[in-house]
């Protein structure tokens, strides 16, 4: 047998938890990794998170290597604010795993929303999210450290 693991085997190896309580640390790494800006606002980050309806935790070896989480008025609208692959991990269906979890519990809600950044779109469209038709953002505010 060679010295690599093929995706399947990787695939398999893959636990999936639900649940808020994770690691500071992990979480923390898996943010700055995939470059978002929240990894420098740890508190209010992990403070989010615990806040959200659902969470989708990834987990190789003990390893967090991906996260997505959703908010919901618990009726008709669901939002997916993150979702997190450690790019070492991308392009696995580790991801497309994460959000049919994430979807689940929503799946006859009237509208399921998420902003997603240009590059990331089609990975979105494959999983038969639409850009909404007839609405725009005004823009996003995010505020920068002083």
């Amino acid at each position: 047998m060679s010295g690599f693991v093929s995706v399947a085997m990787l695939f398999e190896a893959v636990e999936y938890r639900e649940g808020v309580e994770l690691p500071r640390e992990q979480v923390i790494y898996l943010y700055s990794q995939c470059k978002w800006s929240s990894a420098n606002k740890p508190d209010a980050l992990l403070f989010a998170l615990s806040n959200s309806e659902t969470v989708i935790s990834a987990w190789h070896q003990n390893v967090l290597i991906g996260l997505g989480n959703a908010i919901s008025d618990k009726a008709l609208t669901v939002y997916y604010p993150h979702l997190l692959v450690l790019p070492s991990y991308q392009n696995m269906g580790i991801g497309r795993e994460i959000m049919k979890r994430l979807q689940a519990p929503y799946v006859n809600f009237h509208q399921q929303i998420l902003l997603a950044i240009n590059y990331a779109a089609p990975f979105y469209e494959k999983l038969d999210f639409k850009h909404a038709q007839g609405v725009k953002a005004n823009g996003t505010k995010i505020r920068r450290n002083p």
